[in-house]
């Protein structure tokens, strides 16, 4: 079993291995999940888009992309539990890095489909699988650190993403993302598999019945728990931040804002909250804690960016990267659902978790839609955000605290 001394200080877990490619492989990630938002006009435009068909083929595009997502974290987090971590850390980042690379040579917007879907069935494993491996090879006192690290590491590759979008064209930007995920295979070859896993790859026991979660009302309702309490960051993400030049121009805000750049602030804001809440969360001992501090500071972000009327431009941009650093709980988010199930379930669970959370944006984005005829931007999106919050403290409220849980255990039938 490969294992860190217990008194590690967070600067020996970060020289971890698993640690460090664990990091680089979310970034790559990340990069790559959001590089088709940025590049989305100036792609489809190269393709003879134009006018309202930018907006109706994007939205089917990112549609497409999240139904490979959920395809995909189901598919890789049953090989996770199957087969072993390493495999989803492998498979995963050889299938979107090859996909995105692809994206470079589209020329059709059908063909952008099948690329799209194939690349968000191979982004969706990277993240569940890098916080599985990590948190069961740290001790249960510090693995906490690791997956900070590994979040905080991850998100900033949305940074990167809009930093060569705009230096670069489009197709560039793909080839770069999906060389970045193939020069990442040479390092993860040294990368030991998880013990705990090996230890319960050796019993008769079932691993990664995605179906047991659904057949077993306590299991059930730790699952639903676990995607209910991430659900407002893609609310941020998803609504606030995608149409902030639409929620700017509602509020009146001086100049324009650009869409990518939104993105980019958010991004940088997630980065610095998943490092504060992954730090937050091990001087207090406490994931629910930290869990309920955030998701009270995060709806009272949405009550102030419903108000900044007539702000400038910067002002606008500063505040979304406060919208992002009151989401950066996406490291104790993960960690919570690891932590909630055992090693023969941990995989499946970490990996489809964060994807079913992405996938609440479509009916988060229906409700949006609907409700604004009716009251207005502003308001739908203060509906939405309460509605999103509400259900997220509830969730959190019944869920069992996992700070310094014995990871070491399975789950019965």
């Amino acid at each position: 079993m490969t294992t860190t001394p217990t008194r590690s200080s967070p600067w020996k877990i970060l020289l971890n291995p698993a640690v460090v490619i664990a990091s680089l492989g979310y970034f790559v990630d990340i990069y790559d999940l959001v590089l088709f938002s940025i590049v989305r006009v100036p792609s489809l435009t190269a393709l003879g888009l134009q006018g309202t068909e930018l907006l109706s083929k994007g939205l089917l595009l990112i549609n497409i992309q999240m139904v490979g997502m959920l395809i995909g974290g189901i598919f890789w987090g049953i090989l996770g539990d199957k087969k072993g971590r390493i495999s989803i850390l492998f498979g995963s980042i050889i299938l979107y890095s090859v996909a995105n690379i692809a994206n470079g040579f589209v020329t059709s917007v059908e063909m952008y489909a099948v690329l799209r879907f194939l690349a968000g069935i191979g982004l969706a494993g990277e993240l569940g699988a890098g916080i599985t491996l990590v948190a069961e090879i740290l001790p249960k006192e510090t693995r906490g650190y690791g997956t900070m690290i590994v979040a905080t590491i991850g998100i900033m590759g949305a940074i990167l993403a809009n930093i060569v979008a705009k230096q670069f064209d489009w197709t560039t930007a793909y080839f770069i993302g999906g060389g970045l995920g193939l020069a990442l295979l040479l390092l993860r070859i040294g990368v030991f598999e998880s013990g705990m896993f090996a230890a319960t790859k050796e019993k008769d026991v079932s691993r990664g019945d995605f179906l047991s979660l659904f057949t077993n009302k306590d299991r059930f309702l730790r699952y639903a728990q676990c995607v209910f309490i991430g659900s407002p960051t893609w609310f941020i993400v998803g609504i606030l931040v995608t149409l902030a030049p639409e929620f700017a121009a509602a509020l009146g805000v001086q100049g324009k804002i650009d869409g990518g750049n939104a993105v980019a602030y958010c991004y940088a804001g997630l980065a610095l909250g998943d490092f504060a809440s992954g730090m937050m969360s091990q001087l207090l001992k406490s994931r629910k804690k930290t869990m309920l501090f955030f998701l009270l500071l995060n709806f009272a972000c949405v009550l102030i960016y419903m108000s900044l009327h007539g702000m400038s431009a910067d002002a606008f941009y500063l505040f979304i990267s406060f919208l992002g650093f009151s989401s950066g709980y996406w490291a104790i988010f993960v960690t919570i659902a690891a932590e909630q199930f055992g090693t023969n379930l941990r995989a499946t669970v970490a990996t489809t978790v964060p994807n079913f959370a992405r996938g609440s944006l479509v009916l988060i984005s229906l409700l949006f839609v609907t409700l604004k005829p009716i009251y207005g931007i502003t308001t739908s999106g203060l509906i939405v955000g309460a509605i999103c919050t509400s259900i997220a403290l509830i969730a959190l409220y019944f869920m069992s605290e996992t700070f310094g849980k014995d990871l070491d255990y399975i789950e019965t039938t």
